[in-house]
């Protein structure tokens, strides 16, 4: 039975989170974190990880666009590990590219101002991620079979 998920998309000035429904099918946006620190963005996120018993973490990836490292997706996975050190769930990093410029499209599309866009595009994104991945985890589940092997 799948457990919650918590999605981050990460940046130098906010994280935006979002959380998995207790079946593992749809995300929910959580407020974002204005950032701090390290220790008090991680105790933050622990705290997430305990309130809503998360099975695992994603941390986005945001790799280029050919798919390599970026200099963002280094300080990505250097605060995946920094999360790794602190819970007890898994941390994963997810591919996340162009999330954030669909979250903006998706919130422009709703005409909301550019003020509006600028606070909710980091949840939104951690929405998109998160959503990203529990499609793709149904649609191995469904390709898969419940045991991992081909149907």
């Amino acid at each position: 039975m799948p457990a919650r998920v918590l999605g981050i998309d990460f940046g130098l000035k906010r994280i935006g989170l979002a959380v998995s429904d207790a079946l593992g099918i749809t995300a929910q946006g959580l407020p974002t974190l204005t950032r701090s620190n390290i220790r008090k963005d991680t105790e933050h996120i622990r705290a997430l990880a305990e309130q809503y018993s998360v099975e695992k973490v994603l941390v986005g990836n945001p790799l280029g666009h050919s798919g390599g490292a970026t200099a963002m997706s280094e300080r990505a996975s250097k605060f995946a590990e920094k999360l790794r050190s602190c819970l007890e769930c898994p941390v994963e990093l997810w591919d996340e590219r162009l999330t954030s410029v669909e979250a903006n499209r998706t919130l422009r599309s709703a005409g909301l101002s550019i003020g509006k866009r600028q606070r909710a595009v980091d949840r939104v994104a951690a929405v998109l991620l998160l959503q990203n991945y529990l499609d793709y985890r149904a649609n191995e589940l469904q390709r898969t079979g419940p045991n991992g092997d081909e149907v």
